[in-house]
């Protein structure tokens, strides 16, 4: 599920004239990432793709399956939340998280705007923050509009 929304938001951005590379857990080997989410380390929520156009370069997480229907907010995990803010810090690139509607957030609307959240929601114990979904950018608004079509692939 996680590949389908990182390969629609590529085409999304592809389209809109950005170039687009995976990165993070998705580069690595199978051992080596069941060996990172043992691990405490910020490298555990690495974004998944990096995107550039012209000069511009950033930093995407993908966020699929993270909004609640019946409360319409986005719940993003507060660890990794803390791992971006040192990542910007570091890099000196934006984070944006985009989500299976193609809302999206930074890690500091994350932070301003997110309440504290129930532990897991995958069973993991870890704590998340619960965004309402009235406080994201949109996708458009973001990254431009589409310059060509999205190309859809076949079933």
């Amino acid at each position: 599920m996680g590949d389908a929304h990182e390969n629609r938001v590529a085409e999304e951005l592809t389209a809109r004239g950005w170039s687009v590379n995976p990165w993070g857990q998705g580069v690595l080997t199978q051992p080596v990432q069941s060996a990172l989410r043992t691990t405490d380390s910020s490298l555990r929520w690495t974004p998944d793709l990096l995107a550039a156009r012209g000069n511009r370069l950033t930093m995407i997480d993908c966020k699929s399956s993270m909004t609640s229907r019946a409360t319409r907010r986005h719940a993003i995990e507060r660890a990794a939340v803390r791992s971006h803010f040192q990542l910007v810090a570091w890099t000196e690139l934006p984070i944006y998280y985009v989500f299976d509607n193609l809302d999206v957030l930074t890690p500091y609307d994350a932070l301003t705007a997110g309440q504290t959240g129930p532990h897991s929601l995958s069973g993991s114990g870890a704590p998340y923050l619960l965004v309402p979904t009235t406080e994201c950018r949109t996708f458009d608004s973001t990254f431009g509009l589409r310059k060509h079509p999205v190309a859809r692939k076949a079933a």
